[in-house]
């Protein structure tokens, strides 16, 4: 039988390979009873989101009445700008046929409110190999009621003329307010595959970026993250994965962080459905100034650092997720996080790397033979947490070897 993480999104729709590469996850040893039904049912909610459709106008434009060549040599970046400016102020959709499109990222593309992009599933959009620190083949600035679907967008790691920066993103959103993105493979960036945050104002606060939803998307190998949420408030991510992201630190397959700059902080965030695996860094982390995340029904596993890491973040509930074969232990509860409730997760074989004594960090949950303080050599602990976090909940979790 064919591996169906080989068969991927071009053989079936994403959404559905996502759900079918989660059940992959089961262990067969486990059976069908017990911790092995948690791990069959417990991870995957059974349905799909459907993203809202943002408000635009009826015109419909396309990127080839622009002189846009889609053979992967022409740059086509002011193609695509020409043909989002022509569309009339009420807005509407730009569509952009099956095609390589090579754009340069250090110009990049921007949108504009009430608009569609909308590539065919054939539809690449290269990056332009570059020196720059900070290049986006996307831009959503300051915008409102955007959205963008279809196709691919591959970036320049493996062709940069630099050595320096993490910036390199495919879709950059900054200080916009409903913006969705769906059904989009994005892979390769010299940054991120896809950065949300706020857009910074001299001598006021940042504007945050509001009402996001992330869809049937999936980011992968690339360099800094799959998908960085920084200031912002109300983003949704569903049905989607976030793996194999290396190179630069934090190497995370979604890192919530808003900038050390930002006055402002990342409030209520849903990860729902989604697949992080293969990360060099954590799964999830969820660092600082950071309020209202909800993780459920996904699945983190193989990743280098922790499946889902907590470092003074407020207010979270992770419930019915998988933890499977992480580096350090499943679910890590660091520095100041404070009321945090995990329920309901199963977790496996998580800790499997040795890397001797642990005087800060105590185990919430151990088996037998491992004492506490000290680090695992095996499987265990599963959840952990520092001394100073504080209103930590763990309820009806499963745990094997």
């Amino acid at each position: 039988m064919k591996d169906l993480r080989a068969i991927g999104a071009a053989a079936m729709p994403r959404r559905e390979f996502i759900q079918k590469t989660l059940i992959l996850s089961v262990p067969p040893i486990l059976g069908i009873t017990g911790i092995g039904k948690a791990f069959a049912a417990g991870a995957v909610s059974g349905t799909t989101w459907t993203p809202p459709v943002r408000a635009r106008g009826a015109a419909v434009v396309s990127v080839k009445n622009y002189g846009a060549a889609g053979d992967g040599v022409r740059d086509d970046t002011a193609s695509f700008q020409a043909a989002i400016n022509a569309l009339p102020s009420t807005g509407g959709t730009v569509q952009v046929p099956a095609g390589t499109y090579l754009i340069d990222p250090t110009v990049n593309v921007r949108l504009r409110s009430s608009m569609h992009l909308q590539l065919d599933p054939n539809a690449i959009l290269q990056a332009k190999s570059n020196a720059a620190e900070r290049a986006y083949v996307l831009m959503v600035m300051e915008m409102n009621d955007v959205e963008i679907s279809g196709g691919r967008i591959i970036g320049d790691r493996d062709t940069h003329l630099g050595t320096t920066g993490e910036w390199g993103h495919g879709i950059m959103i900054r200080g916009s307010n409903r913006v969705t993105v769906r059904d989009i493979h994005i892979s390769n960036g010299w940054g991120d595959g896809i950065s949300i945050g706020g857009a910074a104002k001299t001598g006021l606060p940042t504007v945050p970026s509001t009402e996001v939803a992330i869809a049937n998307v999936v980011c992968t190998n690339n360099r800094r993250q799959g998908l960085t949420i920084g200031c912002s408030r109300n983003v949704k991510v569903y049905d989607s994965e976030f793996s194999n992201s290396n190179g630069i630190a934090p190497q995370c397959g979604i890192d919530i962080e808003p900038d050390a700059n930002d006055l402002r902080t990342t409030d209520t965030v849903l990860i729902q459905n989604c697949l992080i695996r293969g990360n060099k860094g954590n799964g999830i982390l969820a660092y600082k100034r950071v309020t209202g995340v909800t993780v459920k029904y996904c699945t983190m596993e193989y990743n280098g650092g922790y499946g889902m890491l907590t470092v003074g973040a407020l207010s979270g509930f992770v419930t019915q997720n998988r933890f499977l074969h992480n580096a350090l232990c499943g679910l890590m509860f660091s520095s100041t996080t404070d009321n945090y409730q995990a329920s309901s997760n199963v977790f496996r074989n998580n800790y499997t790397k040795t890397i001797g004594v642990n005087t800060v960090d105590k185990p919430l949950v151990t088996m037998t033979g491992i004492l506490p303080g000290t680090m695992p050599k095996g499987n265990d602990p599963h959840i952990q947490k520092s001394t100073t976090a504080t209103n930590i909940r763990v309820t009806t979790n499963q745990y094997a070897m």
